[in-house]
């Protein structure tokens, strides 16, 4: 009887190893694509620095904002994540809706700075910078808009009454990692994008 139990055991074990070893793959495959095209558009930058200057149309405070609200969902993530492993779903719950609040701020700053820069005549045909900007950032703020669809689905679906603080958690936790990666990202974009271009000699 306790053999039986233990096989299962293990095999459920193997089935919780195997959804994060399948979101690192995503997440490693997902990295070497963001990093791609965050090194096309800094080399293209560099080769072409007369090309554009983005400083007439970033506004750094706002995307400071965004940077922030973006790191501040992430703190909220984790407490997500761990409340679902101690079984807490009230908690689990109102940490989810903050994140994807936080999700839909973020977004919200990303349309109106894409409105607020088309306006000012940078669009994705008007040179190599706006290609490139834009493909980079856009690309990232659909993984966000993802990552807050996911966690919809998530809150909702701890109302079903299927939710239990050990399989359910690693789903959670998987979600987890993906919004984590995808907060990095930004930071690396707001970094490498945003504020080395208030650095002189290094654009």
């Amino acid at each position: 009887m306790s053999d039986t139990v233990h096989q299962e055991d293990g095999h459920g074990s193997l089935v919780i190893n195997n959804k994060k070893l399948l979101m690192w793959l995503f997440l490693g495959s997902d990295c070497m694509f963001f990093g791609t095209l965050i090194s096309t558009h800094l080399i293209y930058r560099k080769l072409y620095p007369e090309s554009y200057d983005p400083l007439l149309v970033f506004d750094l405070e706002l995307t400071s904002f965004s940077t922030f609200i973006l790191l501040m969902s992430s703190f909220l993530m984790a407490l997500a994540v761990s409340a679902m492993h101690k079984g807490e779903l009230k908690s689990f719950r109102r940490n989810t809706i903050g994140v994807i609040f936080f999700g839909l701020i973020f977004l919200a700053c990303q349309v109106y700075e894409f409105a607020h820069f088309t306006n000012e005549g940078l669009t994705l045909s008007t040179n190599t910078f706006g290609s490139t900007f834009y493909m980079m950032t856009g690309t990232h703020g659909v993984h966000v808009a993802i990552g807050v669809f996911w966690l919809i689905c998530l809150y909702f679906y701890s109302y079903s009454g299927k939710m239990d603080a050990h399989e359910s958690a690693v789903d959670v936790e998987v979600a987890g990692l993906y919004w984590h990666f995808v907060d990095i990202v930004w930071i690396i974009i707001f970094t490498a994008v945003y504020l080395i271009e208030y650095i002189p000699g290094l654009h």
